[in-house]
């Protein structure tokens, strides 16, 4: 068996969870159009079993936080746990979804990848938006930086060339053991899933700076076999946002509900009671206590 660790990094919001989703072909990184979504480094296993035509192989995707400038100790926890999978995986996948000379965020990451051995795949994401000279052009640019061992355009939204990608990571692997069972998807507990499906929700629902100023924290989590209750609290930073969250009568509160506890029971396989309260906590993001509390750092 072959086996190994893939990271997936670039710069926000160019589909780097929708692309984990799409390779295996189940949600467990949400994803949204605002960037910044992806908070935490999330391992997605792929796992092929042997057969007498193919080897069996595992791998393990972490998909990490868009790389940016950090404006807050949120953002440089964010962009540290990005950087710091560069030496300890096989293999790199870096997406895009523009040309290099577009803007400064691509240009800033192939100076760290060009420092780093690791092999490494470049991803043109969100063909299904570019023109095939658009996309002629970004290929160009990126291949006259001579890092990457291939190129590959693909639509992870709609799944179009999801498999090219994968044999391509395949490649970077070595013989190893099975580092996880075959039926896993992910080590991420499900109470932390759950988390994430709520926030993404928020992120959904709310506009403008609010959704980046807002935190899940799960206090109850109680399994049945035939019902599970969740109570999670929303952490918000300033008390003009928690009306925001909440809405007229309630409203957007309920629509953020509804919509996260019918994902909640699709994933956990039960109905599921959800109830959410909405609390503040002023700029939670630049305290480090806040950001331990809520799972950001050590």
């Amino acid at each position: 068996m072959k086996s190994g660790f893939i990271s997936i990094i670039g710069r926000p919001n160019v589909g780097k969870s929708t692309l984990l989703n799409a390779i295996l072909g189940e949600k467990i990184a949400i994803a949204t159009e605002k960037p910044q979504t992806t908070r935490n480094t999330i391992r997605g296993i792929y796992t092929r079993q042997e057969t007498e035509e193919r080897e069996g192989v595992q791998m393990i995707f972490i998909d990490t936080p868009g790389i940016h400038k950090p404006k807050n100790k949120l953002g440089d926890f964010m962009t540290e746990a990005a950087l710091n999978t560069f030496h300890e995986v096989d293999g790199i996948i870096f997406i895009t979804d523009d040309r290099l000379s577009k803007g400064p965020g691509d240009p800033y990451i192939l100076e760290m990848l060009k420092k780093v051995e690791t092999p490494k795949l470049l991803v043109i994401n969100k063909i299904d938006k570019t023109g095939p000279e658009e996309y002629r052009r970004a290929y160009e640019e990126f291949e006259g930086t001579g890092i990457f061992s291939g190129i590959i355009g693909t639509s992870a939204s709609q799944g179009k060339n999801v498999e090219d990608v994968i044999k391509a990571a395949e490649a970077f692997l070595n013989e190893g053991p099975m580092y996880f069972p075959a039926d896993m998807v992910t080590d991420h507990p499900e109470r932390f899933i759950v988390s994430e499906l709520i926030r993404e929700k928020l992120l959904m629902y709310l506009q403008d700076e609010v959704p980046h100023g807002v935190a899940v924290e799960i206090e109850q989590y109680e399994e049945n076999p035939k019902l599970t209750r969740i109570g999670a609290v929303i952490y918000c930073e300033k008390k003009s946002h928690k009306g925001i969250i909440i809405g007229k009568e309630g409203r957007k509160l309920k629509g953020v509900g509804k919509s996260a506890r019918q994902e909640i029971e699709a994933l956990l396989g039960t109905k599921v009671f959800l109830q959410l309260w909405v609390k503040v906590k002023e700029n939670w993001r630049d305290s480090d206590f806040a950001l331990s509390n809520f799972g950001y750092k050590e």
